[in-house]
């Protein structure tokens, strides 16, 4: 798409072309992730053989992307506020409960979106509708009475993919606003010698979230220009029927957007309202870029449940990789 930018009209062709409403029956809530079967997550048992797990995700804490500069504005997210309600100075100094209890608790405010995450069916909408022809008027002030992520909490395991694109193209980082092609990711599993199958969960590393880590600032990284997957790969989706997708950035596809004036984040409309994809965004892929880099094994058991918060469009995530 880099001659010309995507238009209405171009949406309105991916909607029709890529539409999986109704292909799971009327009613269902969860979309791709029903591509992974019973028999693909004991399969996906069988890919652990050294026990070791590999966490995903970022710390929820006041150091994640969501305070940083940005010439997007940050939509309400902040980062996680943590705040204690009892703690050892107060059982040392004699304030104890009415039970007489020594003990420390603590509570957490934050946009269930700040950190690592998991995108759900009722974040985004195609014009007046979310996944599967639901009404987006679903989603009221009390939550999504559809399509809440509390509908996935026995989902998000099976055969974890990694594909490591800037180990396949020899660079530290790919470049912002760098779009991902089908060409790359068949490129990148090949590389790896795996073959992507039907209800996998992809995880693409691009390398800007280890690139801002180590400049030491997250400048940019919230809605700014990034490498991601562009367009075209609504193909490469439907084509592999896999379960969810996810990347180590903000917003998962390339920006600046391959979008005309007034079509922010084009990928989205399509994935999740059209396509049902369930997908992840801000996972942190360096310990498992590390290791599969070692042990030359690219497949592994994923394990990432949402917290299952009752009309939730999104949910913080802890992803593991088991080797």
């Amino acid at each position: 798409m880099a001659d010309r930018k995507l238009t209405r009209q171009d949406l309105r062709n991916a909607a029709e072309k890529y539409k999986n409403w109704g292909k799971w029956g009327e009613k269902d809530e969860i979309g791709t992730l029903n591509y992974t079967t019973p028999e693909d997550i004991v399969a996906a048992a069988q890919l652990v053989r050294k026990g070791k797990v590999i966490s995903l995700a970022l710390n929820f804490d006041q150091h994640g992307p969501q305070g940083a500069k940005s010439k997007y504005p940050s939509l309400g997210r902040v980062n996680p506020i943590h705040v204690m309600l009892r703690t050892g100075t107060d059982a040392y100094s004699g304030v104890l409960d009415h039970r007489g209890i020594r003990a420390a608790d603590d509570m957490v405010v934050m946009p269930l979106q700040c950190g690592t995450q998991w995108d759900g069916l009722g974040h985004i909408f195609y014009e007046n509708n979310m996944w599967n022809g639901y009404d987006c008027r679903e989603v009221t002030s009390a939550g999504a009475q559809k399509c809440g992520i509390e509908k996935t909490k026995s989902k998000m395991v099976g055969r974890g993919v990694f594909l490591d694109l800037p180990k396949v193209k020899g660079k530290e980082v790919l470049d912002d606003g760098y779009a991902i092609t089908n060409d790359d990711l068949d490129k990148a599993a090949a590389a790896h010698g795996i073959k992507v199958r039907r209800g996998d969960y992809i995880i693409v590393r691009t390398g800007q979230m280890e690139a801002k880590l180590k400049a030491g600032s997250w400048d940019g990284y919230p809605g700014g220009d990034a490498p991601g997957l562009g367009f075209e790969t609504l193909d490469w989706i439907q084509r592999n029927q896999i379960a969810a997708i996810a990347t180590d950035t903000w917003g998962n596809e390339v920006r600046p957007n391959e979008s005309e004036a007034g079509i922010n984040q084009p990928w989205h409309w399509i994935t999740i309202p059209i396509m049902g994809l369930t997908m992840g965004e801000i996972f942190w892929l360096g310990d498992l870029a590390r290791d599969c880099a070692d042990d030359k094994v690219y497949e592994f058991m994923f394990v990432a449940p949402a917290i299952p918060i009752t009309g939730a469009v999104g949910s913080p995530t802890n992803p593991l990789a088991i080797k």
